[in-house]
C-alpha cells in the first residue's frame, strides 16, 4: 500500500523536507499544504538572504551541525539549478575594547566548527575591507554569502512538483484528527489523509502541535518583528558587503547590521520588537487574541521581566528613525537619517519555553504520527536541506 505523507507549511524548510522525502521514500505519495497562494510568503521570503557560515553556533549543537551540512548542500543546489549567489564574506566588528573578548570567543567557535581562513583584523585592516566602518577589531568570515531564499524555495517547489509531489495552496489547516491510525488533516476546503505528517508551519507550529495533541504545547511561538531601512542608492558605496556587530550572547538576536542583498540593495537593521500578531509585518497590525497569547504566556512574562530594558530600547528605535540611525552609527559613523528610506520587515517565529527560555537551537519534537519543527531560527534557510534530510530520516524510520 502506498504510504501518504503530508507536510504542513510551504516555506523553505517544508519544500526541502519534501525533496529529501522524495529521495528516501520514492514510492510514497507526498503532499505539501500551504495556507498562502505561493511558496515562501513569510519567514523565508522576508529574511535578509544571508548564507550563514556557522561561526556563532555552539559546537555540537543542531545549529552548528546542520549549518555546515546545509551550507554545502545549499551551494550545490544553487550550482545545479543556476541560482545566483555570491560568497562575499562579512565583517563582525568590535566597536570598543570590551567587545574584543566576545569577538575572540566567536572566532574560537568558528574554528571549532571547521571554518578555515578566518582573519582577525585591526583598525587599518578593517578599513581596507569596509572603508567607512568603525571598529577596533574585527573578524573577516570569507564563507558568508548572499542569495535570494525566495528564489531557492520557488525552485524547490518546482522540482518537488516535477518529481511527482503535490502542492496545495490556499489550504489553511483548521483541525487534525486521528482515526484508526490515519491522520485526517482538515483545511477549509478539503481533508487530507496521511500515515505520517510533518509540521513546518513556522509562526503557527505550536498551534499545529496543539491541534494534533489536543493539549497545550510546552513552547509558545512569540512573534518578533524585524524592521529594516534601506540605504538610498546614492549612498550604497558606504557598505561594500556585510557588516555585523558583536552580538549580545544573552539575547538571541544579532543586533542591527548592514547587508548587501543579491539584487544590490543595502539593508540596515533589523531591530527586534514584539509583533502584535503572528504575521504582524506593520506596527499598526494587531490581533488582540494573539497578542494576549504572547503577553500572558508564563515564559514570555519571565523574558520580559529580564529583558525589559533591551525591549524598550528596541521599541523606541522602532518608532524613532533618529534612534535607529544612532544605533547604526556605531558601525558606520557617517550614515545619516537622510541616507535611509523605509525597507521591509520580517517576523521571526521565536519559540519560548514555559520556563522563560528563549530557544536558541533548532527544536524538533516527535509524536506518534507527526514530526513537529517547533523552532527553526536563523540559520534555518541556510540549513534547510540538512534539516529536511534529518526530518526525512525520522519519517523513514516511522514508516518501516
Amino acid at each position: 500500500m502506498t504510504k501518504k505523507i503530508v507536510i504542513i507549511g510551504g516555506g523553505i524548510v517544508g519544500f526541502a523536507t519534501g525533496l529529501k522525502l522524495q529521495e528516501k521514500e520514492p514510492n510514497a505519495e507526498i503532499s505539501i499544504i500551504e495556507k498562502e497562494n505561493e511558496p515562501a510568503c513569510h519567514q523565508t521570503g522576508n529574511n535578509s538572504g544571508v548564507i550563514h557560515s556557522g561561526i556563532y553556533y555552539k559546537p555540537g549543537s543542531l545549529k552548528a551541525i546542520n549549518c555546515k551540512k546545509g551550507y554545502d548542500s545549499l551551494l550545490e543546489f544553487c550550482n545545479q539549478n543556476q541560482i545566483e549567489y555570491e560568497l562575499c564574506g562579512k565583517l563582525i566588528v568590535a566597536t570598543n575594547e570590551q567587545e574584543i573578548v566576545a569577538l575572540q570567543k566567536i572566532q574560537e567557535r568558528g574554528v571549532a566548527n571547521g571554518l578555515a581562513d578566518l582573519k582577525l583584523l585591526g583598525k587599518q585592516e578593517i578599513l581596507e575591507i569596509e572603508p567607512y566602518t568603525f571598529g577596533v577589531k574585527a573578524i573577516f568570515v570569507p564563507q558568508t554569502g548572499i542569495v535570494s531564499y525566495k528564489k531557492v524555495a520557488q525552485t524547490m517547489a518546482k522540482l518537488f512538483q516535477e518529481r511527482g509531489g503535490k502542492v496545495h495552496y490556499n489550504a489553511k489547516v483548521i483541525g487534525i484528527k486521528k482515526v484508526n491510525s490515519v491522520l485526517y488533516i482538515e483545511t477549509e476546503d478539503k481533508t487530507f489523509e496521511s500515515d505520517i505528517a510533518v509540521n513546518c508551519a513556522g509562526l503557527y507550529s505550536d498551534k499545529i502541535w496543539e491541534m494534533e495533541q489536543g493539549t497545550p504545547c510546552e513552547v509558545r511561538i512569540i512573534p518578533f518583528r524585524g524592521e529594516y531601512f534601506k540605504i538610498k542608492e546614492d549612498k550604497r558605496y558606504l557598505v561594500k558587503n556585510l557588516i555585523y556587530p558583536v552580538p549580545d550572547p544573552a539575547f538571541p538576536f544579532l543586533g542591527v547590521h548592514f547587508t548587501r542583498r543579491i539584487d544590490g540593495e543595502i539593508e540596515a537593521g533589523p531591530n527586534a520588537v514584539l509583533a502584535f500578531k503572528r504575521e504582524g509585518y506593520k506596527k499598526t497590525e494587531i490581533d488582540f487574541s494573539e497578542l494576549a497569547e504572547s503577553l500572558f504566556w508564563p515564559g514570555f512574562i519571565k523574558v520580559a521581566s529580564k529583558y525589559w530594558q533591551t525591549g524598550m530600547g528596541e521599541m523606541y528605535r522602532s518608532w524613532s528613525k533618529e534612534a535607529f540611525t544612532k544605533a547604526l552609527q556605531k558601525l558606520l559613523p557617517s550614515i545619516q537619517q537622510d541616507d535611509l528610506e523605509p525597507g521591509g520587515a520580517g517576523v521571526r517565529a521565536q519559540a519560548c519555553h514555559r520556563d522563560g527560555t528563549l530557544l536558541d537551537d533548532f527544536y524538533i519534537k516527535e509524536s506518534d504520527q507527526m514530526v513537529h519543527v517547533l523552532n527553526a531560527p536563523s540559520p534555518a534557510a541556510t540549513s534547510s536541506l540538512a534539516i529536511g534530510d534529518t526530518i526525512a530520516d525520522i519519517v523513514k524510520k516511522r514508516l518501516v
